[in-house]
């Protein structure tokens, strides 16, 4: 039995409807991620289930519990928010122990608590600290400290780590998950970057315009996406317009011929393929049986390569058709292989990693 369930929720503002028949079930101990870009819903879900948001159509449960018109205050839920909102005259700790005050809770216990929710955080040394003289990273784990020492049924997080820098968010969502899983707490995210979603979820909830466009696992996404929509916004894609030619085969609008692996649904009429399993090789390497079963090749012409540190992007337009993308590792002896801007040059990707998208 789901432990969080969404069943037909929507939400109206007037004639716009920012949520369409949400249905969701999510198991206890599991952690999903809401993922979309901007205006596409999640937030409005996540504030639905939070109860700041009331809703126009459907229900919502925890643990069996039908929370839909429930106060806030009722659904002992967490929330994480996005600019952290921490009391800047409070100290850290009386920053953590509001919650528990507006609650009733005896002062011994209080004082219990917080320091249990600062330790599991590892801020258990800056409990006298102002919000002022921490990092961000740091007011970040206050704000989950005190979301947790509820001991909340459900723990939200909106858009927790938009406001830390590249580093910081690469540390704090590893903590962030460590931490989740440690406690077993069933948790929800909100966010609109892939990485994050990739990295911290059991599973994703890709949105746009208010609707489910897919459910699955990080790799279920990542690597078979459902439609279009979902293959570009889950990371890089290259994609090839055409249509079906038969079984396994695959023709593009400029008559190529390329293959893929398993089933495509019926109105597929595009093949995708992400850039880091694209090869490139000089054009005059490759066999003339190129065009395999296993293989797809193209020829080409490179436009441009871009340094980027561990990997070099590297640009090239196919003939006849659109120009592609190729991520290279930075070991590769492009020089050596006389590859350079204006090139003739192949690309080439296995059948295995090409997707057929309606």
């Amino acid at each position: 039995m789901a432990y969080i369930e969404f069943s037909g929720v929507e939400k109206r503002y007037g004639a716009t409807q920012a949520v369409s028949r949400f249905d969701l079930a999510i198991a206890k101990g599991e952690m999903i991620a809401l993922l979309g870009p901007s205006g596409c819903g999640k937030t409005t879900t996540l504030r639905m289930l939070a109860g700041f948001v009331p809703v126009s159509a459907g229900t919502m449960r925890i643990d069996g519990r039908d929370v839909t018109n429930v106060p806030p205050y009722r659904r002992n839920i967490g929330m994480v928010f996005q600019g952290y909102a921490l009391f800047p005259h409070m100290t850290v700790a009386r920053n953590v122990a509001f919650g528990l005050e507006m609650r009733g809770i005896p002062a011994g216990e209080i004082t219990q608590r917080v320091r249990v929710a600062l330790e599991r955080v590892r801020l258990g040394d800056f409990s006298e600290r102002m919000p002022r003289q921490l990092s961000g990273g740091q007011q970040q784990r206050v704000a989950l400290a005190r979301a947790m020492a509820i001991n909340p049924d459900v723990l939200l997080l909106d858009e927790p780590l938009s406001a830390l820098d590249a580093r910081l968010r690469h540390e704090v969502r590893a903590e962030i998950r460590q931490l989740q899983r440690s406690t077993g707490l069933t948790t929800l995210m909100v966010t609109h970057d892939q990485d994050e979603a990739l990295s911290m979820a059991d599973r994703l909830v890709v949105m746009s315009r208010g609707q489910i466009e897919q459910i699955g696992t990080p790799s279920t996404l990542y690597e078979r996406p459902c439609n279009r929509f979902v293959a570009d916004f889950m990371g890089r894609s290259n994609f090839l317009p055409g249509k079906i030619g038969g079984i396994g085969c695959f023709v593009t609008e400029h008559g190529a011929v390329l293959s893929f692996e398993g089933n495509a649904p019926a109105s597929a009429n595009t093949m995708s393929f992400r850039p880091e399993r694209t090869q490139l090789v000089p054009i005059d390497a490759v066999a003339a049986d190129a065009h395999s079963d296993d293989v797809n090749t193209l020829a080409g012409t490179i436009v441009s390569f871009a340094y980027l540190g561990p990997v070099i992007e590297c640009l090239v337009r196919i003939d006849d058709g659109p120009v592609v993308t190729a991520l290279l590792t930075n070991t590769s002896e492009l020089d050596a292989l006389g590859m350079h801007e204006g090139s003739r040059a192949a690309v080439q990707w296995a059948r295995r990693d090409a997707a057929l998208l309606a």
